[in-house]
């Protein structure tokens, strides 16, 4: 499993495009298969920062993709 950091809304969308294009599946069959319109897909993937977190979650986990979050460490509060 590849972690990657997510600092913002648009490295969660690269991420997400990056997943559904390696697993060959376009925005129409994303659609398809979630029932998320392909502008609000495309919008995510952009990294639009008004995106609703549970479509988010929700596409994220369509594809098979699983969000940690880590505690903030006493190194990284330095």
């Amino acid at each position: 499993m590849v972690s990657t950091v997510v600092s913002d809304p648009a490295s969660l969308g690269r991420i997400i495009r990056q997943v559904r294009k390696a697993s060959k599946i376009t925005q129409e069959d994303l659609e398809l298969q979630t029932g998320i319109s392909r502008t609000t897909i495309r919008a995510i993937e952009q990294g639009k920062e008004t995106a609703h977190i549970g479509l988010v979650l929700q596409l994220c986990r369509d594809l098979g993709m699983t969000l940690r979050i880590g505690a903030p460490t006493e190194e990284s509060r330095s």
